[in-house]
């Protein structure tokens, strides 16, 4: 099953750090493309890095020199660690698997930063 479960989301400090992580207990994990996307309240969601099954990445501007996306292709997991962390970066991240039709999403897990 490629259904994704994010953890590792909770209450933060400006400036401080989480890692959020993104399961899956699928055996074809590795030809997955992962994604992470975040939505504010009142706000579309967007996205926030990506990682291909060849291990590139890309950000968005916003969090560019602030998060890295990797992945552990034996643990199934990929994980976004999240530094220097701002009031703006508040939101419930979700993670999705995705490889041509396939498309997967996860529930999401509420990152909350205080100013």
């Amino acid at each position: 099953q490629a259904q994704p479960v994010e953890s590792g989301g909770g209450l933060v400090q400006a400036g401080g750090s989480l890692r959020l992580s993104c399961a899956a207990s699928t055996s074809i994990f590795s030809i997955y493309a992962v994604a992470w996307y975040r939505q504010a309240p009142g706000k579309q969601r967007e996205l926030v890095a990506v990682i291909n099954n060849s291990g590139t990445t890309d950000y968005a501007d916003s969090v560019k020199g602030r998060f890295t996306i990797s992945r552990d292709n034996a643990e199934k997991t990929v994980y976004l660690q999240m530094n220097s962390l701002k009031f703006e970066d508040t939101g419930v991240y979700y993670c999705n698997l995705y490889n041509g039709p396939y498309d997967y999403w996860g529930q999401g897990t509420q990152v909350t930063v205080a100013s």
